[in-house]
């Protein structure tokens, strides 16, 4: 099975760009990402996004309650067919939001289950679906290890419990390096959400050792004549 590269980015710019590469076959935002590339407007700023991006694409609730997250659900959800509505798989009090994924769910809305980090939480969501619709699961393997916690034991029994679910897709979020990717593809991760950097040198994967070894010279040679370094 393939693993589908999604591009994690909120920057218009940016978007126009990875929208034409073929890699690129989605893209995922979250509020942080949006305030950084500088939007004002969140739906505004969204419906500019749309403009450009006709791949699936990821947009994230930002309140921290069931009345609120519901009505930014169904606003989000009105927006396109291509969208995902992304919502935190607790508030910021821990509180599970099964009982607004139920309802996304029955109500056939796209979802993009968020901040997930590890089975138990996977099993809970899976419990709360529609066994056909249509929804991700982002597990969030790079601040995991950040942690100092691996996160590949997690991402592999998410894989296996929610095999049965044949609409449910699991994602590899919070990318810290290229080869990431290869361990998504390995685990069996049907998507993977990538930043722009790190989608740039994928695109370069092939090297030899032996070209790594001359390219790692080269650089630093070019680095100590350029400062003309002598001893």
């Amino acid at each position: 099975m393939s693993t589908k590269i999604y591009c994690d980015i909120a920057d218009i710019n940016q978007i126009k760009k990875f929208n034409k590469k073929k890699l690129v076959k989605g893209f995922t935002t979250n509020p942080s990402l949006m305030r950084k590339a500088g939007a004002k407007n969140y739906e505004k700023y969204s419906k500019e996004i749309l403009k450009i991006c006709k791949k699936p694409i990821s947009f994230e609730v930002f309140s921290d309650n069931y009345k609120s997250m519901r009505r930014e659900a169904l606003i989000i959800n009105s927006w396109g067919k291509m969208i995902y509505v992304k919502i935190p798989v607790t508030n910021s009090k821990g509180k599970f939001m099964g009982s607004l994924i139920k309802e996304l769910s029955q109500l056939n809305i796209k979802l993009n289950i968020t901040a997930v980090y590890n089975s138990n939480q996977t099993k809970k969501i899976l419990r709360c679906l529609k066994k056909n619709s249509k929804v991700i699961i982002s597990i969030f393997a790079g601040r995991a290890a950040d942690a100092g916690k691996d996160p590949i034991p997690e991402l592999k029994k998410s894989i296996k419990i929610s095999k049965k679910f044949k609409n449910v897709k699991i994602l590899w979020a919070s990318v810290r390096e290229p080869y990431n990717y290869i361990q998504a593809k390995q685990l069996g991760c049907h998507l993977i959400t990538i930043p722009p950097s790190i989608i740039n040198k994928i695109e370069n994967f092939g090297k030899s050792f032996e070209k790594l070894t001359r390219d790692t010279v080269l650089g630093f040679l070019k680095d100590s004549r350029k400062s003309k370094f002598k001893i």
